[in-house]
């Protein structure tokens, strides 16, 4: 049997304890979609048989990453929760359907979810795509993310997700202790930037509200104008609404995606968009721009390591290292720091990008 029919089997044996009313369980088309450090996806159809008719869903298997992964610890019970929690809220999520948290079933744990129908833009922008319909969805996009913003943390249960009052505090010392941990030497630059994002950390929005974390353009699924699926939920947790701000400024000057339409809304105006159906004033922009700069900067940072390592050929993430230099600048610059900076080891070894590369081509 090979690893994919083993695979198939032992989700079919699990899924038909997920469906126990129905007479016959089996799945259909299994395919890898995506692998990396973030998650590994599958997508399947489970097929349910109850007397003579078939009930056919179309679900997507998210799976936990090999360890040692970018984020960790990775919880993806905490996702699957967060989910099911945001069913019945404005905030346009795919279904979760089952958790299977031991990883006794498939060596690590995964979720079920439904398939959401809609198309993710993220690295190329829409073709065929009507002016006005790119406008609108920039639009709806500003739309679910002040929904995720408005959603009732007491109703849904997940204020206990964190803390929210120390949200930037905690934030800050999570991304340093993770650059802490990989780093290989002294990074001067990086280093620099997380002192002056605490000296200088503003007054957090008066308004905690669930945080997204993540809140890139392709993280939204659109159909025709409008949004009709948000996707991980990795980084998220309860806090200051404007952190999702300034990291939705910083990819939204990246020239992919949707963004990278020529009608595209500006960051302005999505931002105005956004304030007026938030109510959420959107202030010291160039303080949050600047610690998600450094936020970046840790997570390429980490991919970097991972490789340096031996735990990752990844190219994207060979590639993506570049960003931890990137990244340390953009965020000073915001800073007015103009000071000259060492980078520190922030690349994996010339030989080990060799290595990697190699195996690409």
């Amino acid at each position: 049997m090979t690893l994919d029919a083993n695979m198939a089997a032992r989700l079919t044996a699990w899924l038909r304890t997920r469906l126990p009313d129905a007479d016959e369980v089996h799945i259909e088309g299994l395919d890898r979609v995506k692998f990396g450090h973030s998650a590994e996806m599958m997508m399947m159809s489970v097929v349910a048989r109850h007397g003579d008719q078939d009930a056919r869903q179309d679900v997507v298997v998210r799976l936990r990453p090999k360890p040692p992964a970018l984020l960790e610890p990775y919880d993806l019970a905490r996702q699957f929760t967060i989910l099911r929690a945001l069913e019945d809220t404005t905030v346009r999520v795919p279904r979760a359907l089952w958790l299977e948290d031991t990883g006794e079933v498939l060596g690590r744990p995964f979720f079920v979810m439904e398939r959401a129908v809609g198309d993710v833009y993220e690295m190329e922008a829409p073709a065929d795509v009507a002016d006005q319909t790119v406008v609108r969805m920039c639009e709806s996009l500003a739309e679910q993310l002040a929904a995720i913003h408005s959603v009732d943390l007491k109703q849904t249960g997940l204020y206990a997700l964190d803390n929210g009052s120390d949200h930037l505090d905690r934030e800050l010392e999570h991304w340093a202790a993770e650059m802490n941990r990989v780093k290989r030497d002294s990074l001067p630059a990086l280093e620099r930037l997380h002192r002056a994002l605490r000296e200088r950390k503003p007054e957090p929005c008066p308004k905690v509200t669930l945080v997204h974390g993540d809140a890139k353009p392709g993280n939204f699924a659109f159909v025709g104008g409008d949004v009709s699926a948000v996707f991980d939920w990795e980084m998220t947790t309860v806090g200051d609404p404007l952190t999702d701000i300034g990291w939705l400024e910083m990819l939204w000057i990246q020239p992919v995606g949707i963004n990278s339409h020529p009608a595209a809304l500006t960051i302005d105006a999505l931002l105005g968009h956004y304030e007026a159906i938030s109510g959420i004033k959107v202030q010291n922009r160039s303080w949050y721009r600047a610690f998600n700069a450094f936020k970046m900067a840790v997570i390429c940072l980490i991919g970097a390591m991972l490789v340096e390592d031996g735990h990752s050929d990844d190219q994207k993430l060979v590639l993506a290292a570049y960003g931890t230099p990137l990244m340390t600048k953009v965020g000073l610059a915001e800073l007015g720091i103009d000071e000259a900076l060492d980078d520190g080891p922030v690349l994996p070894r010339e030989e080990r990008i060799q290595q990697v590369l190699a195996q690409a081509t």
